[in-house]
């Protein structure tokens, strides 16, 4: 008998010890998990860099891509000072309820061997709020100061949009215990929020010049629309860790759920994806037959469908994002007819997609049960929460950026602008060959005559 409980104690513990094998593993795929989306979305900022560069004149293109390289080293440690204290200490509103534990000094915020998660959710965020400042460095290229821009890059990446995550996101947040607010892949607390800040900037910060004579909007052509192109599609590749970034690895038996603890998987937020993807090219090539707009819509398309990813039918998903295509061509050419020189038409991008995103959740997933205890979703709930982040991310830019004007910070003297912010904020060529051809123009009639 004695011999029969030694074995069943010796099995007892075998099978904890296998538990806690099991445990850890699940632990390590998760971490692994946002290791890895955290990566791609590192490709997101390579993309930005490489749209922005190619949409700027040759004058101007290091400029453009020394700016995303920047916003990305500004905002990751202050997103690590403040911004992870934003999120944890003010869901229900501008009054914190401080966690200690996510203040920079805390031991849950750097290595900590019993502490799996904080890290790595850290990291995406930190990617987040970088994705902010990009979403704002594109649209203000070849006219805006280099300081100027970090001031307002740091402030939208990790201060604004991430209070407004605070609102949205978090378990607690006002917008989702009050109004049900949904939107699982950030379309509103990242580009809705960064659009209309974006806007606020650009207002004070003018067109540049040549771009509206008489009225009219000139054409000021990107030195390299192959280079945009490509940039635009790494951004779409490093989109999905974006968006893997907003979905909850499980380590229980719960499985994949949203940010909002509700049900779903990586299929939907695939099939969605991809249709959002296809359809937004659809609609901007039908509004536009532009490359520059085409290749766009690819993004829009994807973030159109963000706020819903969980719930779509991936029917509806194609139709809305080709819809979300037209739109936002036309937002960007309304702008445009107000006199807002928006370069790489971020506004519509982000900013409008973000919003039509939001509100579609609302048109066609109305009385859709939300997180345990939450309201439902409503169209009502989803258009005063886009109103909340329209707000919260058009006025602050727009007071940062008339402070900085009227201190004169803000943009560059109109004869920097004339010979190129590469020559004088950064002291260097993107093509210097460019200016010292190998062959004289003379010689070519000869060379050729001699093939």
């Amino acid at each position: 008998m004695n011999q029969e409980n030694l074995s069943l104690e010796q099995l007892s513990e075998m099978v904890q010890s296998q538990q806690a094998v099991i445990e850890m593993h699940q632990t390590m795929n998760m971490e692994v998990f946002y290791w890895w989306c955290t990566a791609l979305m590192i490709m997101i900022h390579a993309g930005f860099l490489a749209y922005e560069m190619g949409a700027s004149r040759g004058k101007n293109a290091l400029a453009a891509g020394i700016k995303n390289i920047l916003a990305l080293a500004m905002i990751i440690p202050a997103f690590y000072l403040v911004g992870w204290w934003i999120y944890l200490s003010f869901p229900s509103g501008i009054v914190p309820s401080s966690v200690a534990e996510a203040l920079p000094w805390s031991t849950s915020m750097g290595p900590k061997l019993d502490e799996m998660g904080t890290g790595v959710f850290w990291a995406a965020f930190a990617l987040f709020g970088a994705t902010t400042g990009s979403i704002l460095s594109g649209a203000v290229i070849e006219r805006i100061r280099v300081s100027a821009f970090l001031i307002l890059t740091i402030l939208v990446g990790s201060v604004i949009w991430i209070l407004v995550a605070a609102w949205g996101w978090h378990g607690e947040g006002w917008l989702l215990t009050k109004y049900g607010y949904h939107d699982v892949g950030a379309a509103g607390v990242v580009h809705a929020v960064a659009g209309f800040f974006t806007l606020g900037v650009l207002i004070n910060l003018g067109p540049r010049t040549g771009k509206f004579i008489n009225g009219i909007a000139q054409t000021i052509a990107p030195h390299s629309l192959p280079m945009t192109l490509i940039g635009l599609m790494m951004i779409i590749f490093g989109f999905f860790g974006f968006l893997g970034g907003c979905i909850i690895f499980n380590t229980g038996d719960t499985g994949w759920t949203t940010i909002y603890n509700t049900p779903t998987n990586l299929s939907a937020f695939a099939f969605n994806t991809l249709m959002g993807f296809a359809g937004g090219i659809i609609g901007c090539y039908i509004a536009t037959r532009d490359p520059f707009w085409t290749m766009s819509g690819g993004l829009v398309g994807i973030i159109s469908v963000a706020a819903g990813l969980d719930l779509y039918d991936p029917a509806l998903a194609f139709i809305v994002a080709v819809v979300a295509g037209v739109l936002s061509v036309q937002s960007a050419k309304f702008l445009e007819r107000c006199g807002i020189d928006d370069a790489v038409g971020a506004v519509a991008v982000h900013g409008f997609a973000g919003i039509f995103s939001v509100i579609m959740v609302g048109v066609f997933a109305t009385g859709t049960p939300n997180a345990e205890g939450m309201p439902p979703i409503s169209f009502t709930g989803q258009l005063i929460s886009g109103l909340v982040m329209v707000l919260l991310g058009f006025i602050p830019g727009y007071g940062i950026s008339l402070l900085l004007k009227t201190l004169n910070m803000l943009r560059v003297p109109e004869a920097v602008e004339e010979l190129g912010i590469d020559e004088v904020e950064l002291l260097a060529k993107p093509y210097p060959e460019a200016n010292v051809p190998a062959t004289r123009q003379s010689d070519v009639p000869n060379k050729l005559a001699n093939v």
